[in-house]
C-alpha cells in the first residue's frame, strides 16, 4: 500500500464494492497457497514483448507491462501478450484497372510494427489482420488512380503515398508502418508485346536522327579539312603517305595506289601531242 492507503496498481475508482471484494478473495487465495501460488501468478514477458493486464475486465494501466516479471492474480486477471518486433506483411497480387483503363496485377510487402500494445489490443478485435486487409484496399485505392507509365517510372514515390496513407489510418490501432514496397507490376502479354514495338521503333528513330547528326557533322569536318588542304599541297601528300602507312600496317595482299588526276591528266597530253605529231612527220 501507499501514503494514501491505495494498493499499488489498483484503481478505486474503477473496482467498486465488488471489485474490492473480488481482489480480496483473491489475494486472500494467494496467501493460503503460498508459495504454490507464485508460480502460478509470475509471468514472464520477453524483451521484445509486451503484456496488457485486464482487471475484471478492465485494462489495470494505461501502459502494458513489461519486459520482465509481472504479478497476475488468479481468477481476476486475465493478460495478453503483445509482440513489438517488425512484421513483414505480403499482399497478394491485386488486379488493378488503371486510370487509363489497363488491367494489372500489382503485389507488395508492407512492414509495420506495434508501437502501443494497449490501442492495438482495445482498439480492435485483430490487428494484424485488419492492417492486411487495409493495405490491400489502400494500394487498389492508390494505383487505381495512376496511368501504367506513372506505375511503372514511380514506384518510389507510390509507395511512399501508400505508407502515409496506412500509417494515418492505423494509428489509433497502436500501428506505425515502417516501409511499404511495389514488388512486381504484371502486364497482359499483348500489351508487353506492343510496348517492346514502341520502344524499338523509338530506338531506331533515335538511332537514325543520331546517324543523321553524326553525317552532317562529318560533312562539315571534311569541308574543314579539304579547305586546310587546299592551301597546302604539301599538306595533301603527307596525308596521302599517312593513309598508305596505315594500310601497309593492316598486312593486306592487295594495296590500292591512287595517283593524283594531275599526273594522270599530264601523261595523257603527253601521249596526245605525240599522237598529233606522227602524221605531221608523215
Amino acid at each position: 500500500m501507499n501514503s494514501r492507503g491505495e494498493l499499488v496498481g489498483v484503481n478505486n475508482k474503477r473496482l467498486g464494492v465488488c471489485g474490492w471484494i473480488l481482489f480480496s478473495l483473491s489475494f486472500l487465495l494467494v496467501i493460503i497457497t503460498f508459495p504454490i501460488s507464485i508460480w502460478m501468478c509470475l509471468k514472464i514477458i520477453k524483451e521484445y514483448e509486451r503484456a496488457v493486464v485486464f482487471r475484471l475486465g478492465r485494462i489495470q494501466a494505461d501502459k502494458a507491462k513489461g519486459p520482465g516479471l509481472i504479478l497476475v492474480l488468479p481468477c481476476i486477471d486475465v493478460f495478453v501478450k503483445v509482440d513489438l518486433r517488425t512484421v513483414t506483411c505480403t499482399i497478394p497480387p491485386q488486379e488493378i484497372l488503371t486510370r487509363d483503363s489497363v488491367t494489372t496485377q500489382v503485389d507488395g510487402v508492407v512492414y509495420y510494427r506495434i508501437y502501443s500494445a494497449v490501442s492495438a489490443v482495445a482498439n480492435v478485435n485483430d490487428v494484424h489482420q485488419a492492417t492486411f486487409l487495409l493495405a490491400q484496399t489502400t494500394l487498389r485505392n492508390v494505383l487505381g488512380t495512376q496511368t501504367l507509365s506513372q506505375i511503372l517510372a514511380g514506384r518510389e514515390e507510390i509507395a511512399h503515398s501508400i505508407q502515409t496513407l496506412l500509417d494515418d489510418a492505423t494509428e489509433l490501432w497502436g500501428i506505425r508502418v515502417a516501409r511499404v514496397e511495389i514488388k512486381d507490376v504484371r502486364i497482359p502479354v499483348q500489351l508487353q508485346r506492343s510496348m517492346a514495338a514502341e520502344a524499338e521503333a523509338t530506338r531506331e528513330a533515335r538511332a537514325k536522327v543520331l546517324a543523321a547528326e553524326g553525317e552532317m557533322n562529318a560533312s562539315k569536318s571534311l569541308k574543314s579539312a579539304c579547305m586546310v588542304l587546299a592551301e597546302s599541297p604539301i599538306a595533301l601528300q603527307l596525308r596521302y603517305l599517312q593513309t598508305l602507312s596505315t594500310v601497309a600496317t593492316e598486312k593486306n595482299s592487295t594495296i590500292v595506289f591512287p595517283l593524283p588526276m594531275n599526273i594522270l591528266e599530264g601523261i595523257g597530253g603527253v601521249s596526245y601531242d605525240n599522237h598529233k605529231k606522227l602524221p605531221n612527220k608523215a
